[in-house]
């Protein structure tokens, strides 16, 4: 089933959690909704779910209006960040819950419910935890109980609201690997609301990056990381060192250092400012060619790779750069040393003046 959000703006009193919002999403498609917090991708899930009404614009589902549908007509499974089991059912209850609950002309015989229940049990590979209660699961066991409960509906499409934020970091990771598997395997049109940029990155088919109500930029991972389409987007997805530029034509200068910029093409002695990611940093020669002198200040080793924390001579400004382990380990740097820096790659912005 495909989505279209169209025009949809909602306020809540003077605030714009969504302002005018265009998103299509794809049959079978696994999308990220990423941004920080307050940037309004759970209010927009909560809108494609039917929990929260938009003030203007329609939501569609395989172009029909659902806009006025109630929640339960619109068929969708939704995922919890806090699991939302019921505490006092055993496992097996939780997930057979919505298939009990429903009319009784469409409601399936006790053998039916049983080898369907049994059945999502073995999909989430916790087959052996029927009889348990949810006080006796693990996050990550919990977390992935209140998925097969969401599917044994079969929805049309399935919502999950910061499915992984309340696990810690090691299961997090090992669930949206099997997330990503498990979306393989049933291609269920999907929606996921995160703030983990690596998540949405590693999980969805394409990513959303909101902020202030608005979409920034939708694109593929490889996409939207490589190449921000705003500095909010490049900021966002991971560390960014920020320089002032200068533009003149196609080359724009960072310090002494040059960069092509084809894209400002026509810009002459324009003020920009570059961005830069810390492993996109190497150290220059001398500083005649280098964007910044720099004094290292702390090292820090992250197994394979080392960090580098310096302070810019000139304003004190936090610089990071990164390399392999045994870049570093030729270098033979210490703390207090003064290295010249330029960049590799950077994406120079020329920033628009503040809207009044």
């Amino acid at each position: 089933m495909s989505i279209q959000i169209q025009n949809v703006t909602k306020r809540f009193g003077n605030f714009y959690a969504l302002d005018n919002i265009n998103l299509t999403i794809n049959p079978g498609e696994l999308v990220a909704l990423l941004g920080p917090s307050g940037s309004g991708k759970t209010t927009l899930l909560r809108v494609i779910a039917g929990l929260e009404a938009p003030d203007s614009g329609r939501v569609f589902f395989d172009s029909e209006d659902a806009t006025d549908k109630h929640v339960q007509e619109r068929e969708v499974g939704f995922v919890f960040q806090h699991y939302a089991l019921f505490r006092h059912m055993s496992v097996f209850e939780n997930v057979a819950f919505g298939l009990r609950v429903k009319p009784k002309k469409e409601r399936l015989s006790e053998a039916e419910i049983q080898k369907k229940v049994h059945g999502l049990l073995n999909l989430v590979q916790l087959d052996w935890l029927g009889d348990r209660y949810p006080h006796q699961l693990s996050g990550g066991q919990r977390q992935r109980i209140g998925l097969a409960r969401a599917l044994a509906i079969e929805p049309k499409v399935l919502l999950l609201d910061e499915p992984f934020g309340a696990l810690d970091a090691k299961v997090r990771k090992d669930l949206r690997r099997w997330l990503r598997r498990l979306h393989d395997e049933i291609q269920l049109t999907s929606v996921f609301v995160t703030h983990d940029q690596e998540e949405a990155l590693e999980v969805a088919d394409r990513v959303v990056v909101f902020n202030q109500g608005k979409i920034e930029q939708i694109g593929v991972p490889d996409e939207v990381y490589d190449h921000p389409a705003t500095p909010f987007v490049y900021g966002f997805l991971g560390h960014a060192n920020r320089f002032e530029s200068r533009i003149e034509g196609e080359t724009s200068w960072i310090g002494h250092a040059k960069i092509d910029t084809p894209e400002h093409v026509g810009l002459s002695g324009v003020k920009a400012t570059a961005y830069i990611r810390p492993h996109d940093m190497e150290i220059a020669a001398t500083a005649a060619h280098a964007a910044v002198t720099a004094k290292l200040e702390h090292i820090v080793k992250l197994g394979p790779n080392v960090r580098l924390e310096l302070a810019d001579i000139s304003n004190g400004q936090l610089v990071q750069m990164e390399m392999p382990r045994e870049c570093f380990d030729e270098l033979n740097i210490v703390n207090g040393d003064v290295l010249n820096l330029t960049p590799r790659r950077a994406k120079v912005f020329v920033e628009e003046p503040a809207s009044k």
